[in-house]
Order: C-alpha cells, then structure tokens, then sequence
C-alpha cells in the first residue's frame, strides 16, 4: 500500500495523445463499416454524421443501463455498511480540517457543532484553515482558539497558491495526526457523526472515506428543493449502490475523510485541479486503496439558492471533473491494480460531466442530418427516448424517485416533474463550460477560491 502513484504533467499528455489516436481509430474504423453497410452512394460527410449520431445513441444507453442498475440495485438489494456499527473501539487521534475563505456567516454554526460531537477527549483536533480571508473570518477563528485552546487550531494563510486544495495541501504540515477529516464551512456535522467517519479507517486497505451530504436549506427555494431531490438521488442511490456492487464510491472533498499515509503515498493533494476530491479518490484508486461510502452518516449543507450560483457551481464541478477524466481515464483502463468492474465504473464516472456536450453535438447532427433530407426519423427517435432517459423521466426521475421512498419522504415526489428544468440548465451549464475549457489555452485556474454564495446567518 505504500508505492507511489503520481501522474505527472508528461504522463498526462501522453494520455490525451493516446486518447486522441484511440479515437480516430475507434472512429475512423466505424467510418469505413459506414461507408460500407449504412447508407451507400451519400456523401461522405452525412456518413460521418450519421456515424457520430450512433454512438451518441450508444454512449447514452450505456448511462440508461448504469441508472437502472444502481436504482434496482438499491431497491431490491440490501445495503453493504461493513463499518456503521463500530461503537466501542480505541479511537484514534483525528484532526478536522476547516477550510474557510469569506466564511463569516457559516463558521461559527460549524465550530459550534464541532464542540458538540462525541469522540473522546484529547483526541478531536480542529484545524481552521483561514486563507487570505477578507471578511471576519480571521476574528472568528481567533475567538474560537482562545476559547478552546485544547480543541482548536487556526492556521491563517497568507502566502502561496490560492485555492481549496493549496490550502489543504499547506495545512497538511501541520497536522500530526494519520485520519484527517475534511468538512466545508457551511456544514453542520451531526453529534456521533465523527466516530462513523473514522471507524472505516480500522481498515488498513481503507485511504477515504465518505458521508452523506444533506441540504440545510431545503425550505427556501424551488431551486434548494430540486436539489434536494437530486442529491438524494446521488448520495442514497448512485453512491451506495457503488458501494454495495464493489464499485467506485466518489470522495467527496468534505464530509469526509483520508488516511494521511495514504494520501503521501499517492502524491498529496493535486494544486492543478479543480476538483482536488474526485483527482484524490482515482489517485487512491491507482495506488491500491479503498473508498468506502458511509451512507447514514449525514451532514448538511447549505446548496445555491439562486440560479447563477447554482450554474457557476456546476460549470466549476465540469471543469474540474474534466480535468481528471483527461489524466486518469488512460491509466485506470491500464492499470494492473483495478479490477475490470471498477475500471468500467471508473470510465463512466469520469465521463459523466462529457455527456451533456456530447448529447447537444448529437441533437445538433440529428437535427443537420433531418435538414439535409436523411429522412431517418428511428435514430432521431432513438436517440430523443434515450436522452430523456438520462435527463429526464424514465431513468434518473426513476432514481430520484426511489431514493424519496428509501428516505420515507414520498411527498416530495410532487416535485420530480420540475427536476427536467433543473436538468436543463445543468446540461446547458455544463456543455458551455465544457466549449470553453476546450478552448482556454491553459484549463486549470489556480489563483482564486471557487466557492459558492452563502446565505448562512443572514437568512
């Protein structure tokens, strides 16, 4: 469990070059079937937008069966928690890790709740970590270290990278402790919600762990609703069906925790990305370690309750994601250390963000191929059904809806017809996002905090 795993930047674009010339084979092989069996005597640009039309269709009935899987699996299976149940063990010394940047309004509701939590004495650390904030987050921190000498600490930053994984990169150093628990200012970590974090980490092969996100402000938008509804979706479905198939459970970058040696070994927290929590759990994926979902240990969380913060919100999730899939699709599908279900899981995750452009591109050739008079109206309706499929009713509507009745919060399904324009802004979000990454020079922005508006105390 202790070699290295680091993906270098030469390593990353010699992934995006075989990448590239996987695809023109892949591509340039399903042209010539094209041009022999699908449509003879057209021109050879309606053949490669017809061939481009399939696969759309293909990738998007294989996310269709990915949907279906993880929702049966959900409702019919019961779920895998190995490491709910610890209660009574030698504990570990842990330190939680605050990352705060203009957090006035929320900090003070999560060190409240920190001070509650119920681990043992002289072994819960808080570390705030302050960078270059410009508000009162600085008084607060320091407020709360002088009030509780022995529970926390405050490391204020004020020189280096900015940005949340710099920031936890730096606060690393000073940190003595091996479990490290990693929670956003705006969170409020139930009482026993510590000990069920850490009690995977009783397993060597165990290098993260995840909990459960759950919206605080459920209540004030129908923005906050429908992504309430969604992030049941994510969390009770999508993440503990991987769970339980042996999958890949996502690390989350909060509410959520890492075995320090872990993270060494695998080269520490990634500066250049966007998305240092997924760029950890397919690092620890490559170097032989386990990410485990703990799906009754909840926190919550304040979402977007405006529809601009919500859309920069994902646009900076996309791009991020990404990133990852870029350096890491390559070297999973070659690794010797991941088994074939993982690495299958593992691709489709990290193509996630990818579909939203790739199924505009496909309306868009569908849409080209009708207005040339290639009058196939079964692929078009295929490929309608199928994206619908994916953004809509038959498959993650499906989802969302089981993961209301696994919660016994069934009212909300009132609301599932509304989630269709929460998919719409996202994939529009996301595929703008996605045109602009592509052509940014340089796709990673490392200057800056990206962090979302909080209402917190205010409201």
């Amino acid at each position: 469990m202790s070699s290295i795993c680091v993906i270098d930047p030469t390593a990353s674009r010699r992934a995006r070059v075989v990448a590239a010339l996987g695809a023109l084979v892949f591509f340039g092989g399903g042209y010539l079937l094209a041009c022999r069996w699908i449509l003879p005597g057209h021109p050879h640009h309606i053949r490669i937008q017809l061939l481009f039309l399939l696969s759309v269709i293909v990738l998007v009935c294989v996310y269709l069966v990915r949907h279906y899987l993880f929702t049966f699996n959900r409702l019919f299976v019961r779920p895998r928690t190995p490491y709910l149940d610890v209660d009574e063990a030698d504990w570990p010394e842990v330190t939680v890790l605050v990352p705060a940047h203009d957090e006035e309004t929320v900090l003070p509701r999560i060190l409240d709740a920190l001070l509650r939590v119920d681990y043992p004495d002289g072994r819960l650390h808080v570390l705030i970590v302050d960078d270059r904030s410009t508000d009162a987050t600085e008084e607060i921190a320091d407020r709360y270290v002088a009030r509780h000498p022995h529970l926390v600490r405050v490391f204020h930053r004020r020189e280096g990278l900015a940005g949340k994984s710099a920031a936890l990169r730096d606060a690393l150093e000073r940190v003595d402790t091996d479990i490290v628990l990693v929670f956003d200012a705006d969170y409020v970590p139930a009482r026993g919600l510590i000990k069920q974090l850490v009690s995977p980490f009783f397993d060597p092969e165990v290098g993260a762990v995840m909990g459960r996100v759950v919206p605080v402000n459920t209540g004030s938008t129908l923005l906050t609703r429908l992504l309430d509804l969604e992030r049941s979706g994510g969390y009770q479905v999508d993440q503990q069906a991987r769970m339980n198939l042996g999958l890949v459970p996502q690390y989350g970058g909060t509410v959520g925790g890492v075995r320090r040696r872990a993270l060494d070994a695998v080269g520490g927290w990634n500066v250049d990305s966007l998305a240092e929590d997924t760029d950890a759990t397919f690092r620890l994926l490559l170097g032989g370690w386990k990410t485990v979902y703990q799906n009754r240990s909840e926190c919550y969380e304040e979402v977007p309750e405006r529809w601009p913060d919500r859309m920069r919100q994902v646009v900076r999730w996309a791009r991020g994601h990404n990133q990852c899939l870029f350096r890491y699709a390559l070297p999973l599908l070659t690794s010797r250390r991941v088994g074939w279900r993982e690495k299958i899981d593992g691709e489709l995750l990290l193509g996630v963000y990818l579909m939203s452009p790739i199924l505009v591109l496909g309306w868009a050739a569908a849409l080209s191929l009708w207005y040339l008079g290639i009058n196939r109206p079964d692929l078009i309706l295929i490929l309608a059904v199928a994206s619908y499929s994916v953004i809509g009713n038959f498959a993650t509507f499906f989802e969302v809806a089981a993961a209301t009745h696994l919660d016994r919060t069934r009212q909300r399904i009132r609301l599932l017809p509304f989630l269709f324009f929460g998919f719409l802004v996202t994939v529009l979000s996301v595929t703008a996002g996605a045109f602009v990454q592509l052509a940014a020079a340089s796709p990673a922005r490392r200057d800056f905090w990206h962090r979302t508006a909080r209402q917190g105390e205010r409201r």
